[in-house]
């Protein structure tokens, strides 16, 4: 029989290839296909750029003055790609796609070690084949391997106060992961790891869970991991990147940052749709109180990590999308217990939870439906919204709907395969191929067409500026002229008041840039040569 027709079979020798296989043909191919977005992903593959071009390894810079809210550890790895693919898209999201193919590999042995091959095959593929997990291994962004760090400090903990034997492995583990999270984001991985253990110890009534020499050793492991940059850090320059730091995650749990003012429930949304179809098997189980014996610790482990994760950045106030990622691998885990639990039984899932991932999934293959049919005939969209950026002239080659189309048609597939013929093993591996599919079908032939009227005129501008001895100067908040326009330490313009660059005594050109809306005033100026207007944006020179 074919793999296909048993994904998850007990007998299948080669379960980590085929896991392999899957992460490097999903995460790898195409990653460099379009331009890097503002602003996360511009600003990480930035600093890591000025590391290369200053040779400054040790310190994290932006526009080549010090970047206090991020360790260097991401920026090392983006750095040591770019050292082998070039400084390029590609380079800069190389580091998550691994990091994706490690995770599926990891959680199939964890799976593995708690229940059977089959759990872990059901979790891999589940995540595999969910939304946001899939697309965040496939970009340029922090969270993916900070949330792994995370997870695999969590496991540790949990073989600490669970297992008889090498508990003190599992201590100095757990520490050393606890490090490279906070190498990689800083304390609040700590934060996470802390409220997820005091979560635990109070559900046990704050019984002893470990000896002092474990709890020593795990804080003399994380001690001395994050102390491999912490510490040269705080000798050389003082303690302003820990005070800054500080002072910056208080500023986001008490002020909310610029465009980024959502109400409380956001992320709980985010985590619902974001992670279709797994959410809502796993909040099958968050209502459900019973709890398995085999993997107790981990199941209860993992409710507390999922719901630290999601109150601590419910009451964060500055709201971006990532921030929530970390309850991801928590609540997949939860997903496939009842999965499993279902096949183990061989009963369907609830009827509700099938019908409710029926409906996300047409509801998606419309809206690729609906903009793919809106970027082709743009005529329509120019008849409903009126944007500058809608004047690009993108061209489309008129079948992208199929993406659409064929997301649909594999949607009421796999439901069909669940809830008529309750074959739920191939109904989860067909949408994890399909949504794998389609999500790269998109990648090449949406997005860059989406990405086209966003951002691309602004950066080709950029490009073309790239070796000039010139200032880069834009009037809205971006990081992408430092990237696209291969700024030098001698075109940085920290330091420099606005003032200065409108009317002051410049010593070399200054290119600027403003939305087309916001542009009016810049005519007026004296000394402004307007050079064209494409998109969204304008394009100003003035001479010394």
């Amino acid at each position: 029989m074919s793999l296909l027709e048993h994904p998850f079979r007990e007998e299948f020798s080669y379960p980590r290839l085929l896991i392999l296989a899957l992460g490097v043909i999903f995460f790898i191919p195409l990653l460099g296909y379009v331009h890097l977005f503002d602003w996360d992903e511009i600003n990480f593959a930035e600093s890591a750029r000025e590391m290369i071009v200053s040779g400054d390894y040790t310190r994290v810079q932006i526009n080549f003055v010090p970047f206090w809210e991020k360790p260097p550890l991401f920026f090392w790895l983006q750095a040591l790609s770019m050292h082998i693919f070039g400084i390029n898209e590609f380079a800069a999201r190389f580091p998550n796609a691994i990091c994706g193919i490690v995770t599926l590999l990891v959680i199939y042995n964890i799976g593995r070690e708690l229940y059977n091959h089959r759990f872990g095959m059901i979790w891999s593929i589940l995540y595999l084949g969910a939304l946001l997990p899939h697309l965040y291994f496939k970009s340029g962004i922090i969270d993916p391997i900070f949330n792994l760090f995370i997870f695999l400090s969590i496991w540790n903990l949990i073989n600490v106060i669970g297992q008889e034997a090498n508990r003190n492995k599992y201590a100095a583990l757990a520490g050393v992961f606890v490090g490279l999270a906070i190498l990689t984001k800083g304390p609040v991985g700590l934060l996470i790891i802390l409220l997820t253990f005091l979560t635990y110890w109070i559900s046990v009534k704050f019984k002893r869970v470990a000896s002092w020499q474990q709890v020593l050793l795990m804080a003399l492991s994380a001690f001395l991991v994050s102390s491999l940059w912490f510490g040269p850090e705080t000798i050389k320059n003082g303690p302003w990147f820990i005070v800054s730091f500080i002072e910056y995650q208080i500023r986001l749990l008490s002020t909310s940052d610029a465009g980024h003012q959502q109400p409380l429930y956001y992320h709980f949304v985010v985590v619902l749709i974001g992670c279709f179809p797994f959410s809502v098997f796993a909040i099958r189980k968050l209502l459900s109180g019973r709890k398995p014996v085999a993997a107790m610790q981990a199941d209860r482990w993992m409710r507390y990590l999922f719901w630290v994760v999601m109150i601590l950045f419910t009451i964060v106030k500055t709201k971006i999308v990532h921030y929530s990622s970390m309850a991801y691998l928590p609540l997949s885990f939860l997903a496939s217990l009842y999965v499993y639990e279902c096949i183990s039984q061989k009963q369907k899932p609830d009827k509700w939870i099938l019908y409710f991932n029926l409906v996300v999934g047409v509801l998606l293959s419309i809206l690729i439906i609906g903009l793919a049919v809106l970027l082709i005939r743009k005529d329509w969209l120019t008849s409903l919204i009126s944007h500058p950026s809608l004047n690009v002239d993108v061209p489309m080659i008129g079948i992208e709907y199929f993406i659409g189309v064929f997301y649909l048609g594999a949607t009421l597939l796999v439901f069909v395969y669940i809830i008529k013929q309750n074959r739920i093993q191939k109904g989860l591996f067909l949408h994890a191929l399909t949504l794998g599919v389609m999500l790269f079908l998109s990648a090449v032939f949406i997005v860059p067409k989406v990405e086209a009227y966003s951002q691309r005129p602004v950066i080709s501008f950029y490009q073309s500026l790239i070796n000039k001895d010139v200032y880069v100067y834009p009037l809205f908040r971006t990081y992408a002229h430092y990237f696209y326009a291969r700024i030098t330490p001698g075109q940085s313009t920290a330091g420099q008041e606005r003032e200065w660059f409108l009317s002051g005594e410049i010593d070399k050109p200054v290119y600027l840039v403003e939305y087309s809306r916001r542009a009016a005033p810049i005519h007026e100026l004296s000394g402004w040569t307007h050079l064209y207007s494409e998109g969204d944006f304008s394009f100003f020179r003035r001479d010394p």
